[in-house]
């Protein structure tokens, strides 16, 4: 009796109706008369040790031992059914939310993948073909690491090994392979699956394509420590390479280094003239060139590429300033074998557009070999021998050392005291005749500034100009030179009309000034001042400034010869000028160089360049004019070789406006 009572009470218990318990006894095959009814309330107030009482009470009691048994098999049929119902309840409860978990993974952009402990693949979301070209069949017939880079295998391994044994996955980054062969990095997380005993059984991992997100921060990283134009270390990476070594000779004092500072010369005027376009072409070519220059086992950096050797370093300080820094020297000799390597590479011709571009380029080496207090100053002395060697006529290499230290020291306080010179009238204009060399009389003047400066005197352009071109102050001295030595002439011609016909102005054009926008605007602005004939100034522009860039000079001499100028090509026989050339642009006259006419006793091949000169001019109706006569020989040469004009030493040196007007009314000049 106690098994029965004992089902009927976990019946009750599980709050069963006690009309369950009736419906049972009918189905048993009582008699309704035979049962008691009974309410839910009383039959639990039943004590559960009054077994036989209890049934009464209840109204279930059977007659017999066989209506037991029936009622007995009713109640675990009641059982099992109920225990079904729950099952299936279950069951669609965990079909939805795999369900919800299969949609959730089929439409997620990421990639969900789960393996068990032993790495074998038992699902792949949809979004591993899409990402990474494998179907689920492919993945499903290959091991989960196979597609892993065998370099970060190992990390993924000791990864999954560390998430089993603690329950905890982390965050990792690997690189995997898509089926095209190229490689794609994922940010992967893992999450455990634990079994009813709390082991690992499974691992849930979810895996990111982050490979477009790390090519950007690998351009970012990339863009900080390289020029962007020619994809070489920037100032920023240099300085960081330029301290190690700083730091390697400060614990060895044997080991030696050398900087080394390029600049392009006269690239400005390129950048000007030939605009910006040609200015990054040079640029990026000289990048090339100078990489090149470096001997075999030096190394530059290009882009995505990276230092093996770490022997020499190429970049791109700014503008048109490169440094090289030279790791391991024996000698310093070293360093000046790469800079005539380079003067050698950057003076082949440029080729933009079809146009051939000539250049050079000034270098200033520092050594190690004197002790530093920091790593810049060893770059500072480099600078300070660049321009050293663009001071001494460029195209160049020039070491540093003391002087040049003193002479740095010295340019700067000049370029201090230049930037005063203009607003406190210091400079002034000699002049110096051109002379008719037939008959000794002066046929005109050329305009040569003079910096009257307060403590140094009478200092001449050649230690000025080049200071005053990197200060940026040449333009606004030339445009002075330019109005002054017209009001000068305005005043002569004033005072002596007979001048006002035969009395002519040169003014020299710097290149910094032809290359100038508003060269012609400022010279149609003097005339607008100042009442001069326009034919009574001449503008002289150097041979090797005028061939830079030819079709800016045909442009701009056209514009001048429009307001009625005339135009003189200076410096004449040392440069690369064309027949052709000289026929198609609008000039007025030659001015043999100084050179030329100093050798021509001692050299007959200049006496033939000369000649050569003279007759070229006659036939194109040009005017010659020979410069640095010094001596009755060199006249007399000319006179030979039909030179018509000339100027220099023999005749006067350069006076002020006071005493080249006393000089003016002397009849003939020739001694």
């Amino acid at each position: 009796m106690r098994p029965w009572f004992s089902v009927f009470s976990t019946l009750r218990s599980d709050k069963v109706c006690c009309g369950y318990a009736r419906a049972t006894a009918l189905a048993a095959g009582w008699e309704p008369s035979a049962l008691v009814p009974c309410s839910v309330s009383s039959s639990l107030a039943v004590p559960v040790g009054s077994r036989t009482s209890c049934l009464h009470a209840a109204g279930v009691l059977p007659a017999s031992f066989e209506q037991w048994r029936g009622l007995l098999v009713a109640a675990l049929i009641i059982l099992l059914a109920y225990q079904q119902w729950r099952l299936y309840k279950f069951r669609k409860h965990l079909a939805k939310r795999e369900e919800l978990f299969r949609i959730v993974a089929e439409n997620a952009a990421d990639m969900i993948a789960l393996v068990d402990v032993k790495g074998r693949r038992l699902y792949n979301s949809p979004a591993y073909q899409k990402i990474l070209g494998y179907s689920a069949q492919e993945l499903a017939e290959t091991p989960s690491f196979e597609q892993i880079h065998p370099e970060d295998r190992f990390k993924v391994l000791d990864a999954a090994r560390e998430a089993r044994s603690t329950g905890i996955g982390k965050k990792l980054e690997y690189r995997i392979r898509h089926k095209d062969g190229t490689w794609r990095i994922l940010e992967s997380t893992a999450s455990v699956i634990k079994n009813a005993h709390g082991a690992v059984e499974k691992l849930v991992i979810v895996n990111r394509d982050i490979t477009e997100r790390k090519r950007a921060e690998e351009r970012l990283e990339h863009s900080s420590f390289h020029d962007g134009l020619t994809a070489l270390p920037n100032r920023r990476l240099f300085l960081d390479r330029l301290q190690r070594s700083f730091a390697r000779a400060q614990r060895n004092p044997e080991f030696q280094y050398a900087v080394l500072f390029v600049d392009l010369d006269n690239f400005k005027t390129f950048d000007d003239t030939l605009g910006p376009a040609a200015g990054d072409q040079i640029l990026i070519e000289t990048g090339r060139r100078l990489a090149g220059c470096l001997r075999h086992g030096d190394t530059v950096a290009r882009p995505k590429g990276k230092l093996p050797i770490p022997d020499a370093v190429l970049s791109r300080l700014g503008g048109d300033e490169f440094t090289i820094l030279l790791e391991g020297i024996k000698d310093p000799s070293d360093a000046l074998r790469v800079g005539r390597r380079i003067q050698a590479a950057v003076a082949v011709p440029y080729v933009f557009e079809g146009r051939e571009i000539r250049a050079s380029a000034s270098i200033g080496i520092a050594l190690s070999k004197d002790p530093h207090e920091r790593p810049e100053d060893l770059l500072q002395e480099a600078d300070v021998a660049m321009r050293r060697a663009k001071s001494l006529g460029g195209s160049r290499s020039e070491m540093f050392d003391e002087a040049t230290h003193t002479h740095a020291v010295n340019r700067l306080q000049l370029e201090t005291d230049l930037r005063s010179a203009i607003d406190y009238h210091q400079f002034q204009i000699c002049y110096q005749p051109i002379v008719r060399l037939d008959t000794g009389q002066i046929a005109g003047l050329e305009a040569l500034v003079r910096w009257n400066h307060p403590e140094q005197g009478l200092i001449p352009p050649g230690r000025f100009i080049e200071v005053a071109e990197s200060a940026g102050l040449l333009v606004a001295i030339g445009r002075w030179v330019c109005r002054e030595a017209c009001q000068q002439l305005y005043r002569w011609q004033s005072k002596s009309p007979l001048m006002r016909d035969t009395l002519s102005m040169t003014v020299n054009l710097s290149a910094k000034q032809f290359g100038y926008a508003h060269l012609v605007s400022d010279v149609r602005a003097i005339f607008q001042e100042i009442p001069i004939e326009p034919s009574r100034l001449q503008f002289e522009v150097a041979e090797s400034v005028a061939m830079a860039t030819p079709k800016l000079t045909s442009g701009v001499l056209v514009q001048l010869k429009q307001l009625g100028v005339r135009i003189s090509i200076g410096d004449f026989g040392t440069g690369y000028s064309s027949l052709s050339w000289l026929r198609r642009l609008p000039i007025d006259e030659l001015k043999v160089d100084r050179s030329l006419v100093g050798s021509m006793p001692t050299d007959r091949a200049s006496c033939d360049i000369v000649r050569l000169i003279v007759a070229v001019a006659r036939e194109l109706h040009m005017n010659v004019v020979a410069e640095g006569i010094e001596s009755a020989v060199h006249l007399d040469r000319l006179k030979k070789l039909g030179c018509r004009f000339g100027q220099g030493y023999f005749f006067s040196q350069p006076l002020p406006a006071e005493q080249m007007e006393q000089l003016m009314y002397q009849p003939r000049l020739l001694k």
